[in-house]
């Protein structure tokens, strides 16, 4: 399993860079990489980014 960042901001963009390069989906990424998709949309969502599935993106 990949180190996770804690920090939001890194985070949404370890995501953001997983989701471009690498998955179709948030659902499919959490589940690669056993991570529970809504804790993940929650944490990030506290701090302001939401995710675009149009887009495969925090935004």
């Amino acid at each position: 399993m990949p180190n996770i960042p804690n920090n939001p901001i890194m985070l949404m963009s370890y995501l953001n860079t997983q989701l471009r390069d690498n998955y179709a989906s948030l659902e499919e990424l959490c589940k690669s990489m056993c991570l529970e998709q809504a804790e993940i949309t929650a944490k990030l969502e506290a701090v302001g980014f939401v995710y675009k599935p149009e887009r495969n993106q925090f935004v």
